[in-house]
């Protein structure tokens, strides 16, 4: 039977996958546990899939697994001493989007934000050297002392510098800018707020 292994992510090619990457920063690091449904829902993959890999990172002591009723609900592994540095490890490679996605997601007047530039490249498979700082585009009309207040100690938990580029709706829509064109023809791993609320909807 022909079996197709699955790429290592570039952004840290020591995991099987970039959603078994994925999956464990978000266990690790979100305040509360999460349910395989709630992790599928997410990460944006289908749920037998994510419940294996749950499976597997169970099996390695690095999560635990609890039934609730018909939920599983996922937990960090807390007493494993592997799992703090683990977990660093994650932030500091995988970490921006989760981190920037609960930073701006109460700011006002952003219709959309992404994750553009080398980390962006990584994270989408592009194999290259280590991405250095993170770049947002943030797509709106927020203030934007409301949005560097909210990303405010951001930076320190990545052990990254984040550089926030701002534009208009308007702006990003006409696509006429070669920059903006540029960001366009390029990997962006956008930004999900729960709300992307701006000017422009």
């Amino acid at each position: 039977m022909f079996h197709m292994r699955t790429q290592a992510p570039a952004l840290i090619p020591i995991f099987r996958s970039a959603l078994q990457a994925r999956l464990l920063l978000r266990v690790l690091t979100d305040d509360e546990p999460r349910t395989i449904t709630n992790l599928a829902r997410v990460l944006g993959a289908p749920e037998p899939t994510v419940y294996r890999e749950v499976r597997r990172l169970m099996d390695a002591d690095l999560v635990t697994g609890t039934r609730v009723g018909r939920s599983v609900v996922v937990r960090p592994a807390d007493e494993n001493p592997a799992t703090g540095p683990l977990r660093q490890l994650l932030v500091v490679t995988y970490g921006p989007v989760p981190f920037l996605e609960r930073a701006l997601s109460d700011v006002e007047g952003i219709a959309e934000a992404y994750v553009y530039g080398s980390w962006a490249a990584r994270w989408h498979g592009e194999v290259g050297p280590a991405p250095g700082d993170v770049d947002v585009l943030i797509v709106g009309t927020p203030d934007r002392e409301a949005v560097y207040d909210a990303l405010d100690g951001v930076d320190s938990a990545l052990g990254r510098e984040v550089n926030v580029t701002f534009v208009s709706p308007e702006r990003w829509a006409s696509g006429e800018e070669t920059f903006l064109a540029a960001l366009r023809d390029r990997p962006l791993v956008r930004l999900t707020l729960g709300h992307e609320n701006g000017a422009a909807a």
